[in-house]
């Protein structure tokens, strides 16, 4: 859905302030999330991103501000609104006495009335988590990861045009992760818009198109993958393992041009650099001038967990 060549903010957040007693939880916080985009919401526990959440559903009032979805205002009478939305909390909600299949039945036929349209749609739905052929086993009877596939299949059987995804891979075998991200692709690709949080960086750098990081109830940063590790000093780790301990080096290493950190374990060395300059060179150089012996080198650029760390001061999955 475009206007005057613009792509259209599916939910737009203005200014929004909630408060638990004298505890701030959002401070004029500002979204937007664009049409078409997997959003990755990511934020330190106590940052107010489940309170982001749950005032966007509606779910909670908000003292101040103002949240539309699909250019409508959203709050709690909000059918039309609700009906294209689907929901996947990180706590497993299916019903214990139905099986798989009746279970996405169930939560599909709260928006899908018509049978044949119904049929389809959970047929869809199993095919896009690959529940085929567990149709007719009880939850409890399902792995872990199978059970979080049901669960995804239940919030979004009924095809929504926005979806949020909160932890649906937490402890969940490789193949049902890879199941779950490669069904939050398609999903995506058929043309839902979703808000995706997770504590797992790599899943970020490989779904998400755009990425918002929220602490103390704020927006503290929003950009691709690439504009955020651009935000952060870190340019560069080189990471080595000496032949034999080398206190001097560890010393000399810190006072070198653009070095801002120096990690030293077990005769290994990990450098931090700033700066755009030949940083693997330069080292190299000066490990060969000065007859130091050493193995295993290697130069990685920013991960996304090194943005969360240097913005927060956390680790995301503190």
């Amino acid at each position: 859905m475009m206007r005057g060549g613009m792509t259209l903010n599916v939910i737009e957040i203005k200014n929004l302030t909630k408060s638990y007693g004298n505890v701030v939880a959002l401070d004029q916080l500002s979204l937007e999330v664009k049409e078409g985009e997997i959003l990755g919401l990511l934020g330190p526990n106590g940052s107010g991103k489940s309170t982001c959440i749950n005032t966007i559903l509606s779910l909670l009032k908000y003292d101040e501000g103002s949240i539309s979805i699909f250019q409508k205002e959203m709050n709690p009478s909000q059918y039309e609104i609700k009906s294209q939305i689907g929901v996947v909390f990180q706590d497993v909600a299916v019903f214990e006495e139905l099986n798989v299949l009746e279970n996405i039945d169930y939560f599909c036929g709260l928006y899908i009335k018509d049978k044949k349209q119904r049929k389809q749609y959970i047929h869809d739905a199993v095919e896009l988590v690959g529940l085929q052929e567990f149709l007719k086993f009880k939850p409890k009877q399902l792995s872990g990861g199978l059970l979080r596939r049901l669960n995804i299949a239940c919030g979004i059987a009924h095809k929504p045009k926005l979806i949020f995804l909160d932890e649906p891979t937490v402890a969940v075998d490789p193949q049902s992760r890879h199941h779950i991200l490669e069904g939050i692709k398609e999903l995506n690709r058929l043309g839902a818009t979703i808000v995706y949080t997770t504590h797992y960086m790599e899943e970020v750098e490989q779904l998400c198109h755009r990425i918002v990081i929220i602490d103390k109830g704020k927006v503290i940063a929003s950009g691709t993958n690439d504009e955020l590790k651009n935000m952060i000093t870190l340019d560069e780790r080189i990471g080595f393992t000496l032949e034999e301990d080398n206190e001097k080096l560890v010393d000399d290493l810190k006072k070198m041009n653009n070095v801002i950190h120096v990690h030293y374990e077990e005769k290994t060395i990990h450098v931090s650099y700033q700066g755009k300059d030949d940083h693997l060179k330069s080292l190299i150089d000066y490990l060969s001038q000065n007859h130091i012996q050493y193995h295993q080198l290697y130069s990685e650029r920013p991960t996304l967990n090194d943005v969360f760390l240097e913005l927060t001061g956390k680790e995301l999955r503190d």
